[in-house]
């Protein structure tokens, strides 16, 4: 039986606040938790999916309502910060 939507998503919510919370740790510790968090299964991994856009969608608007900037500008802005963290040529 299939545990109900909420619980469903719920799940998928905590495993990507865990994935973002790891991420900001270390790249091993980043790189450990997505070994250990991502599920391997097609429903887990949709499920898993969909809650990393949910909390990205929230994460968003906390920072416009932080900020103020529209969510196209804050994207953006976070693009060309991962890029320049990341060293690629598109940073500049």
């Amino acid at each position: 039986m299939k545990p109900p939507a909420e619980e469903t998503m719920a799940d998928a919510m905590q495993l990507a606040i865990g994935l973002l919370t790891a991420s900001l740790d270390s790249p091993e510790l980043e790189a450990w938790a997505a070994a250990a968090f991502t599920p391997h299964d097609a429903d887990g991994l949709g499920n898993f999916m969909a809650g990393l856009h949910v909390v990205s969608a929230l994460l968003l608007r906390e920072l416009h309502e932080v900020t103020g900037q529209p969510p196209e500008a804050a994207l953006q802005k976070l693009a060309i910060m991962a890029e320049h963290r990341r060293g690629t040529p598109f940073a500049d």
